[in-house]
């Protein structure tokens, strides 16, 4: 069976108050729109077709060639959304699923169920429609649905449009369908247009229940059609979204110690055994390894991080942690920022666009930016490179087991040589060859010895 998804994306969404489109807001990551697409992706044969109009150039560019597109210029309902869809959908296409770019919420498990059922009642000639519904008190602006005495439905009333004992239904319609492709052609484009002007899809139903055609519906689980009007909703949405991510990662072996104050967008992949303590906000394209000991209170956005590594009230972007390294409390890794395997960087030092080789040591209050750092240096207190000239930035290169003083002055471009040390409140401007002690303002050689460790001996 060949189906197709169409995506309704074209209206204004006004009542969420912004000059961007309301599918675009984001949730837990990802722009609204993205949730629908990836409930209906892998269930359809080709691409969604997505019914765009006000901020489609936002849309287009974010999903580009996930999706086919077809263009609302006038916004005239929901029926007409669909019937500016109707020529992309293929001419062998056996059914049509319809649903909404502002219902992110929406599972591919209940998309599948209604294909399901779909499918269960599909070799019936008369089958035109499978359907979601949902029962709940609030109806939040959905339709009702009206249902014959023999439980037969026989049609949807807007709520704008429902007598009060219409109004007093509480099964409702959260427009979500699965058409018979070739009723769809045939009776779509003979809605009738209502008070309002607008053509409403609802109508389809009563079209079909009219010609005696079979009308099979589906319960929804209640949360998985909560539709996003305004930011309150926004906000109502995201928090179910948080529950289920964090659910996930428990479930695949990760601790989350407060779930209530953590916050881990959908994007984020963390391994098996990696505690995470409260208040912790993990975003982007972060990856975290096993057994790491993440927070409390660290940001770590588009970051990522190896096996066996601890960051403690710390932020991190865009940078790189490898195995066994370790932050905080209270230090920051820019972008281009890369410890490697068994780093260990203190309280209050900042790291940009700098590699800190294996085995590094790094206290505190220290800043190295646009350094390429050896194994097993010791960085004193209070360093800092001086990498920017107000034009420039230049670099700083010191090599393995070099000793830098607290309170040293890197000014960039300097090159510290292997087992070289620095002096204590040093400002260096020139270069210091390996193996050799430099001290002062500015800084000047005063002796040179081999400090490398015996062949097969231990570096005391």
């Amino acid at each position: 069976m060949k189906i197709t998804a169409v995506l309704l994306a074209a209206g204004y969404g006004t009542r969420m108050k912004s000059e961007y489109p309301k599918v675009m807001h984001p949730l837990m990551g990802r722009p609204m729109i993205d949730w629908a697409m990836r409930a209906v992706e892998s269930l359809v044969d080709a691409p969604p077709i997505v019914v765009v109009g006000h901020g489609q150039e936002l849309v287009r560019s974010y999903l580009r060639d996930r999706a086919v597109y077809a263009e609302q210029q006038e916004l005239l309902g929901t029926g007409h959304a669909v019937l500016q869809a109707l020529p992309s959908v293929a001419q062998d296409a056996d059914a049509v699923i319809v649903t909404y770019a502002d219902m992110p919420l929406l599972t591919q498990a209940t998309l599948r169920r209604l294909l399901d059922l779909y499918r269960t009642h599909a070799s019936s000639p008369t089958l035109a429609i499978a359907m979601l519904t949902v029962k709940r008190e609030n109806p939040q602006g959905f339709g009702r649905i009206v249902r014959r005495s023999d439980g037969s439905v026989a049609a949807i009333v807007e709520e704008t449009d429902c007598t009060p004992e219409q109004l007093a239904i509480q099964e409702l319609n959260p427009g979500v369908y699965c058409f018979h492709a070739a009723w769809l052609r045939q009776n779509l484009p003979y809605i009738p247009r209502s008070a309002k002007g607008e053509y409403y899809l609802t109508d389809l139903v009563s079209m079909a229940a009219s010609q005696g055609r079979q009308i099979v519906t589906l319960e929804a689980p209640l949360e998985d059609v909560y539709g996003v009007n305004n930011r309150v909703h926004l906000a109502e949405a995201e928090a179910i979204l948080r529950r289920r991510i964090l659910e996930r990662h428990m479930l695949e072996g990760v601790t989350i110690v407060d779930p209530f104050s953590t916050y881990i967008e959908d994007t984020v992949q963390i391994g098996a055994d990696t505690t995470i303590w409260p208040g912790c906000l993990l975003q982007g394209a972060t990856v975290i390894g096993r057994h790491c000991t993440i927070g409390p209170y660290s940001q770590i956005i588009d970051t990522q991080i190896a096996d066996h590594c601890r960051v403690v009230y710390s932020v991190l972007e865009q940078a790189r942690m490898d195995q066994g390294s370790e932050i905080g409390p209270f230090s920051h890794l820019r972008k281009g920022a890369h410890l490697g395997e068994n780093v260990h960087m203190g309280n209050f030092g900042e790291v940009k666009d700098s590699y800190l080789g294996p085995g590094v040591k790094m206290g505190h209050f220290s800043y190295i930016g646009n350094a390429e750092v050896g194994a097993n240096v010791n960085i004193g207190a209070g360093t800092i490179t001086c990498n920017y000239d107000g034009v420039h930035k230049s670099k700083t290169i010191i090599g393995d087991h070099a000793f830098i003083g607290s309170d040293t002055m890197l000014v960039a471009p300097v090159v510290v040589g292997e087992f070289a040390r620095t002096g204590a409140g040093s400002v260096v401007t020139r270069d210091i060859p390996a193996h050799a002690t430099a001290y002062g303002v500015p800084a000047r050689v005063h002796k040179v010895e081999d400090r490398t460790p015996p062949q097969g001996g231990a570096e005391e």
